[in-house]
């Protein structure tokens, strides 16, 4: 799976966001236990796609597979070809490489351990949140007319509301 493959490595392992008709379109999975697929009362499907995206990362983990190169994208037929990174910038320089990242619709996100900051872009605008203690590792956005962040650490869920804004 391709196209798993090269989303799961932008997620840097821990998750992945990608379309593909064998989970019935628009796919994201984080590890630790949240799975969404297109037709999303599935139960059977969101089961398959949680133990192929376990095993993937489980092998990008342990060396067994080569993480895709970081400058290619897949397209709709799952090949990989060079574009730009969600037609953004890449993050800022002094924070690192972060941890976890993924993106939807018109928002992406990173989580930078090393400085405890989270970087949100929506629409452009990024802002930048303290995440003291806490270690990000999934996201859930829920599906409505505003958009309301939450995040898992080690904590639990951590809605981004509870975060300090830093710039």
């Amino acid at each position: 799976m391709t196209t798993a493959l090269a989303a799961l490595t932008r997620g840097n392992g821990t998750m992945a966001q990608f379309s593909h008709a064998d989970f019935g379109g628009m796919t994201q999975w984080s590890k630790g236990g949240m799975s969404m697929v297109g037709d999303m009362f599935n139960s059977g499907m969101k089961a398959k796609l949680d133990g192929v995206m376990s095993d993937l990362a489980a092998a990008l983990q342990s060396g067994k597979i080569e993480q895709a190169q970081s400058d290619k994208r897949p397209s709709a037929d799952g090949d990989a070809s060079p574009k730009a990174d969600h037609g953004g910038p890449e993050w800022p320089e002094e924070f690192g490489s972060p941890s976890s990242s993924g993106s939807q619709n018109n928002m992406r996100y990173a989580f930078f351990p090393q400085k405890q900051r989270l970087i949100i872009e929506d629409g452009g605008k990024r802002t930048v949140y303290d995440t003291g203690t806490h270690a990000i590792s999934g996201v859930s956005q829920q599906q409505s007319s505003g958009r309301d962040l939450s995040f898992t650490s080690q904590h639990g869920l951590v809605r981004l509301a509870d975060l300090k804004t830093v710039a």
